[in-house]
């Protein structure tokens, strides 16, 4: 079961960061062009909802198995 959890883990902030890079990556490309504003909006908008749903998912995982456990 520690494995599960340490897996757990180490992709939780695999998550983090990538949303991260990602959201300052497009935040860097809507500062130098600025003909695609609508494009990175939108690309921002979709990365933040990932990490919502991604972050619910693992409080949900989480509560399980405190659950059980």
């Amino acid at each position: 079961m520690s494995t599960i959890k340490e897996l757990s883990d180490v992709f939780l902030v695999l998550i983090r960061a990538g949303t991260l890079m990602r959201v300052v990556y497009s935040l860097i490309m809507l500062s130098t062009n600025e003909d695609e504003e609508k494009s990175y909006k939108k690309k921002i908008r979709n990365v933040i909802a990932f990490y919502i749903i991604a972050e619910l998912s693992y409080a949900i995982k989480d509560m399980m198995f405190d659950y059980y456990m």
